[in-house]
């Protein structure tokens, strides 16, 4: 098994017990999604990355993670595949030619 496999199975599993998953609409989840991603935020906010605490980073990064993780397993979605799909993309818009070393964004490469 792979270990994002595990990771969703897992996360599923927690989820059941607790009779939860009538929470988890793909609606809920990407508000839960963001709600966690601002506060890993908040984390560095009005501070030098190096001030961040981080343990708070790992667990506000563990909640988003586990709430994307349960919004693919809601749609289906092959989470390896998806990733590595938009990689492929990205390469395309990102050739490394022109984006090497350089943070501007496609459209105006």
């Amino acid at each position: 098994m792979s270990d994002i496999k595990e990771i969703i199975e897992t996360l599923v599993k927690f989820r059941n017990e607790r009779d939860w998953e009538q929470f988890h609409n793909p609606k809920d989840l990407a508000i839960a999604l963001n709600i966690e991603a601002g506060e890993l935020l908040e984390n560095y906010l009005w501070k030098s990355p190096k001030e961040a605490n981080e343990e708070k980073v790992k667990e506000e990064l563990a909640d988003v993670f586990a709430y994307a993780f349960l919004l693919a397993e809601k749609h289906g979605f092959d989470v390896k595949e998806i990733l590595l799909d938009k990689i492929k993309k990205n390469g395309e818009k990102y050739p490394v030619e022109k984006s090497k070393g350089n943070a501007t964004k496609y459209t105006e490469l």
